[in-house]
């Protein structure tokens, strides 16, 4: 098959183009040359910088299927199916889980996303991450009719090269053992593997299947996920500190944050996406490779989490049963 990807050169999109090459499948990247540039010589390379609406490297050519991975706002969609003039193929997008509006979140594919955001918002935050995901979609299922997109909602991703460090701090913290500070024990946290992920998009894209999936892996109660990410031979104290020492400190743990608004989000069944061929791996598995992974990388300050001694600070609550 004749793949293009969007952005194929960190993380989602680096598992994705390795899993691709793995298989058989020639590969041309599109991305700005910036990140990871000298990563997988043996692909065609076409540059470019949507931000910009550069687009013109995708004048020419064609493929059997086009997986984006590096569309944020609706305008990235609309350019790039534009400057590709039908011949990306099969479409695959990858949202998110939060382009879902937790309000009314129901537990199918079908439940409602966001509204459409202000047209003139491109800033990306916290606040419009999810709206301008949703209108991703809708803008890829407008240009792209009358044929269907397939589009791909991924919870929290995590595995190894993880740039944002969320699951990483997790497994990092659990793989040295001791007591571990945490809060809102019980509440649900749901990952997906990248390497999982980018196996189930490039079988949307061999299959040309169409429709939203939640790319989801298990879902778990806070304690129990660290529970199982432990090694076996690792023995793990699970501290609660309480959210008030942590606001007391100015201090936010990765994936957790104890709104209940985001309980439809971290409780997904995935059902279409297993039906389609998702197989998700464990905590255990993914916890493991990414604790190797931030080892072989030498274990760098992390971007998110409490630091050590911040740790010590907080480990004054009583040990979560």
């Amino acid at each position: 098959m004749r793949l293009l990807v969007l952005g194929g050169t960190s993380f989602v999109g680096r598992h994705l183009v390795q899993a691709a090459l793995d298989d058989g499948h020639a590969v041309t990247v599109f991305h700005r040359g910036r990140t990871n540039p000298d990563l997988f010589s043996q692909v065609e390379r076409r540059l470019g910088d949507r931000s910009t609406g550069n687009l013109e490297a995708l004048r020419d050519g064609g493929w059997d299927a086009t997986v984006d991975v590096s569309a944020y706002v609706p305008r990235h969609v609309e350019q790039a199916l534009a400057a590709l003039d039908g011949r990306e193929g099969h479409y695959v997008l990858v949202s998110s889980i939060s382009a879902y509006d937790p309000a009314v979140a129901t537990t199918h594919e079908s439940s409602p996303t966001y509204a459409e955001p202000d047209p003139a918002t491109e800033q990306v935050t916290a606040q419009s991450y999810g709206p301008l995901k949703a209108a991703c979609e809708r803008q890829a299922i407008r240009s792209l009719a009358p044929q269907s997109p397939a589009i791909v909602r991924p919870t929290f991703v995590a595995g190894p090269h993880d740039p944002t460090d969320r699951f990483t701090y997790w497994a990092r913290v659990v793989s040295e053992g001791g007591p571990v500070p945490l809060a809102w024990p019980d509440v649900p946290v749901q990952v997906i593997d990248a390497r999982d992920l980018a196996a189930f998009m490039l079988r949307l894209a061999t299959t040309a299947s169409s429709g939203a999936f939640d790319a989801v892996g298990p879902f778990a109660p806070l304690r129990d996920m660290l529970t199982a990410m432990a090694p076996p031979d690792v023995e793990v104290d699970l501290v609660d500190v309480g959210p008030e020492r942590l606001d007391a400190a100015d201090i936010t743990l990765p994936l957790v944050d104890g709104d209940p608004a985001s309980v439809p989000l971290m409780t997904r069944p995935g059902t279409a996406a297993r039906g389609a061929g998702l197989t998700p791996r464990g905590f255990r598995d993914t916890a493991r490779d990414t604790a190797a992974w931030d080892e072989s990388r030498g274990r760098p300050p992390l971007r998110v989490g409490p630091s050590p001694a911040q740790r010590a600070e907080l480990l004054r609550g009583e040990v979560v049963s």
